[in-house]
């Protein structure tokens, strides 16, 4: 491509995007937050596909978004920081998912680290390697 003064890409104008609604897309803008522009993207999936879904849990209304994504076969990572100064709702929280995902669809709750959890449909399991000694469940 082409540089005409050899600092920055050019700018194409693209029709299509101009015509969405709600969105003024910039010369020059650094992030496109496609998350925010498409919030509910059609992915497309094949057999044997999975997505992997980031939650950030701020209060225990979250769990059901979380406990749709696993039981569509979906890998979700659940970021409970927000909840750790708060014993009692944390508590319920990690033991709906515990119920719903070790009982209810026979999966796996995996603890990573202090605040995130590993939620495993049944399509899939953890291994536990020798050299990274015993794995935490909840």
């Amino acid at each position: 491509m082409a540089r005409e003064d050899g600092s920055e890409p050019r700018w194409i104008e693209m029709p299509s995007v101009n015509d969405a609604p709600g969105y003024d897309l910039e010369p020059g803008q650094n992030y496109h937050d496609l998350g925010e522009r498409y919030p509910d993207a059609p992915v497309p999936r094949g057999i044997k596909d999975a997505i992997v879904h980031r939650a950030v849990l701020d209060d225990i209304t979250g769990v059901s978004k979380v406990m749709d994504w696993v039981s569509d076969g979906d890998l979700v990572i659940v970021e409970m920081s927000n909840l750790l100064t708060r014993e009692l709702e944390l508590q319920t929280t990690v033991e709906r998912i515990r119920d719903f995902v070790e009982e209810d669809i026979s999966g796996e709750v995996v603890r990573l680290g202090d605040s995130r959890l590993l939620l495993l449909p049944n399509d899939f399991e953890s291994v536990k390697g020798p050299e990274r000694g015993s794995s935490s469940y909840y």
